[in-house]
């Protein structure tokens, strides 16, 4: 069974607001943070 990765509150707002405020897209986003481009959909 895999290992889920657990983020903190503050790593997720970042990421929203790289989406939201900086005009990322999600890909570009996960890119800059390091983890799957999934991972930002699904914890969306």
């Amino acid at each position: 069974m895999k290992n889920r990765s657990h983020y903190t509150s503050a790593f997720k707002l970042d990421a929203v607001s790289l989406v939201l405020d900086q005009g990322y897209s999600t890909t570009q986003a996960s890119e800059s943070l390091g983890i799957r481009p999934n991972t930002l959909k699904e914890n969306g």
